[in-house]
This record gives C-alpha cells, sequence and structure tokens, in this order.
C-alpha cells in the first residue's frame, strides 16, 4: 500500500461515507469529512447534547467516535475504498475537557501495510490549539 498518494478525494470519500455508514455521515449525522489527502484527513463532529455527559462537556465515547471515523477516513484516502477495514486497536489519551461544539480531528496514517495500518488523531475544539485528545489506532485490511 502506498500512503503517498491520495486514492480517494474528498468528495469520493464522503460520498463512499454516506452510503456505507449513513448514520454518522449521511444527513443528519454528526461527522463531515473536511479534507482528505495522501495518508491524512480532516473530519469535524458537531458535538451536540447527545454527546455530552455530565457536567455540560464532550463524552470520551463521542471523542473516541470521532477518532475512529477520522482515521477510517485517512485510511481510506491512502488505500481507497475498503468498507471491510476494521479497528483491531484503538488507544486514545484525553488532555482536556471539551466544550460543546465543534471538534475538530486532524489525522495521519503513520504507517501502512499489506494487512495493517497505523494512523493517529489530535482531536481538537474549534478554536483553540490545544489537543483535547490524542488517538493511535491500528486497521485491518481485507486481503484483495
Amino acid at each position: 500500500m502506498d500512503a503517498a498518494a491520495t486514492k480517494m478525494s474528498t468528495a469520493e470519500v464522503s460520498a463512499f461515507l454516506s452510503q456505507v455508514f449513513p448514520q454518522v455521515f449521511g444527513p443528519g449525522g454528526a461527522h463531515k469529512v473536511e479534507a482528505v489527502g495522501a495518508g491524512t484527513a480532516r473530519v469535524r463532529m458537531t458535538a451536540g447534547e447527545r454527546h455530552l455527559r455530565p457536567g455540560g462537556t464532550v463524552s470520551g465515547p463521542a471523542m473516541m467516535e470521532l477518532a475512529d471515523a477520522a482515521i477510517y477516513v485517512a485510511i481510506l484516502g491512502a488505500i481507497g475504498p475498503k468498507a471491510l477495514a476494521v479497528t483491531t486497536n484503538l488507544s486514545i489519551n484525553f488532555l482536556k475537557k471539551p466544550e460543546p461544539g465543534d471538534l475538530i480531528a486532524d489525522c495521519k496514517v503513520l504507517k501502512a501495510g499489506k494487512r495493517l495500518v497505523v494512523a493517529e488523531a489530535a482531536i481538537r475544539a474549534e478554536g483553540d490549539e490545544e489537543l483535547v485528545a490524542h488517538c493511535v489506532a491500528t486497521y485491518s485490511i481485507p486481503p484483495e
């Protein structure tokens, strides 16, 4: 797998995801693909009431969902449309409590092998350069 070349454009990834994950990326979904590059991606999540935990901060599971989805987007950009690529490992560090609103995940593929891809996501609240979470995940890629 060559992560140096983009296999899918932002528009292609968005269209693919609205078909295979309409509950997340379709109309009414909280996630929006903003950019896809050569092994990179930016995904925005609008954290509303359903994403909050007691105390009014965005919940850990909501941030994990954003990280996992955004890393999947970066992987699709690097390897092309693989609906059956699955998360095999995900590790996340929560660094700061984000307020309700938009969270942005910037992702990068660290290593793309034939069967496994390792990538990271840095999550920030819109307008804030300080990380709210950092995630590293491994995906299993189905054989051709």
